[in-house]
């Protein structure tokens, strides 16, 4: 990316306080940071590194002395001021010297309570209210830069699903299982792996199992969830297997599934609220008598992180836009027995949705 779109990303922002009635945004490391001005500091200590975004005028970076060169080196610098606080000063009064008194600030929802209770303590009058509370929306809209990288860190996790079916299920752990996921999303060019869920037989009915040592039986439901990051971008699948040939009732549910994931596809289209997609996954499983066993939302966003605004939810009530990016995953556990997710990540286009995961959805037979 370069500097011009950092500095509109910041511009962006500096808007988007504006219009929730803040005086800016206190932006500390982790995603956020990356995402405005492309700084990840090496290390995150408790020395305090900041970025304040206010509308109307320069963001400025503050970070620890020694820390400066490296931040002078972020891809977004040139748009913003980059100033050092050095060990004995108090990095809060300087921040502070940045700050409106008696006004409200966003602020990264990931802060250190030792940073943020310093500002409280520094700057007279001061408020705060957390990032995703407050600008809920400021990442939920990609650019067609970001919807590429989703879409290849989509393509990745795809090539693992296809590879995954040929290793050998029956036999062996859930953690060995995990373990070849993991493999295969570096091998295909993740630089992180987030989570590899292996959920089999009565496992597969927690939604977020961990993988552990159950051994994988012939007859066993298998929910395969991963994902991580590529290229900065997060991939997010399931998909669901069985060991050997599945009876009546697992390819009943599984089927139900299937639909409701096809029903939510099919919902999206911009001006639709959020809580609509919800809706729709979830009728069709109450209407089949599994609605009970439908545990948990229908989506959530992804982008620089896995899970992030806007969320597929009952009370959900923000419209989808084009360049929202999001997950449709669906499912049904039935408590001891087995469970069944399917899961996509899905762009809104200005003509509906369009799916970033291309893997085939029918229940997949494997050893």
């Amino acid at each position: 990316m370069a500097q011009d779109d950092y500095a509109r990303r910041m511009e962006r922002a500096g808007l988007a306080a504006a219009q929730a009635g803040l005086a800016g945004l206190i932006v500390a490391p982790g995603p956020d940071l990356v995402w405005l001005c492309g700084y990840r500091p090496t290390a995150v200590t408790e020395r305090l590194t900041a970025l304040v975004i206010e509308p109307g005028r320069a963001a400025r970076l503050l970070v620890p002395v020694l820390e400066r060169p490296d931040a002078e080196r972020a891809p977004g610098a040139g748009a913003l001021e980059v100033a050092g606080w050095s060990d004995g000063a108090d990095p809060y009064v300087e921040l502070g010297k940045w700050l409106a008194p008696h006004r409200r600030y966003g602020v990264s929802d990931g802060m250190w309570a030792l940073h943020l209770l310093g500002l409280q303590r520094t700057v007279p009058g001061g408020g705060y209210a957390a990032l995703t509370e407050a600008v809920p929306m400021l990442r939920a809209v990609k650019d067609a830069y970001e919807v590429a990288r989703l879409a290849a860190a989509g393509a990745a996790a795809d090539a693992t699903y296809e590879d995954i079916l040929g290793v050998r299920f029956g036999g062996r752990r859930e953690s060995d299982v995990a373990a070849d996921l993991a493999r295969l999303l570096v091998e295909h060019g993740h630089s992180q792996v987030d989570f590899t869920v292996v959920g089999s037989g009565p496992n597969g009915a927690n939604p977020h199992h961990e993988a552990g040592d159950r051994v994988i039986e012939d007859g066993d439901m298998v929910v395969l969830d991963f994902g991580g990051l590529k290229d900065g971008y997060g991939s997010d699948t399931t998909r669901t297997v069985h060991v050997g040939e599945p009876g009546a009732e697992e390819r009943k549910v599984h089927g139900i599934v299937r639909e409701a994931q096809q029903a939510a596809f099919e919902a999206v289209r911009p001006g639709i609220a959020c809580q609509e997609i919800d809706r729709v996954a979830r009728r069709v499983i109450k209407a089949a008598g599994y609605g009970e066993y439908f545990i948990h939302r229908t989506g959530h966003g992804i982008g620089v992180t896995t899970h992030e605004p806007p969320y597929m939810v009952e009370g959900e009530h923000l419209p989808l836009v084009p360049g929202m990016c999001f997950s449709i995953e669906p499912g049904i556990y039935l408590p001891g027995r087995f469970g069944v997710r399917i899961e996509d990540i899905v762009v809104c286009t200005e003509s509906g949705g369009l799916r970033l995961n291309g893997t085939e959805r029918a229940l997949a037979v494997v050893a």
